[in-house]
């Protein structure tokens, strides 16, 4: 059991583990949320009507929030 684990974090980067931060927890979060949305065209579009963009500028603006999505990461303690 604990050898598939080991394989799931080491294959997928989003998977959650028991050492993962509130920060890393959430910017998964937002990373996942953002690539779903890319990823299904009935969502991008009710996206940009709702924000009144076009599909491409909605587009751009959620793969360029997907390199830091929610700031910084915080000062780490030692």
């Amino acid at each position: 059991m604990s050898s598939q684990l080991e394989h799931l974090h080491s294959r997928y980067q989003g998977t959650i583990n028991p050492d993962i931060t509130k920060h890393e927890w959430i910017t998964h979060q937002f990373r996942d949320t953002s690539a779903s949305i890319i990823g299904h065209p009935p969502l991008h579009s009710y996206l940009a009507l709702a924000d009144g963009e076009c599909k491409a500028r909605v587009k751009f603006e959620l793969c360029e929030k997907m390199l830091q999505p929610t700031g910084p990461p915080p000062p780490l303690d030692e």
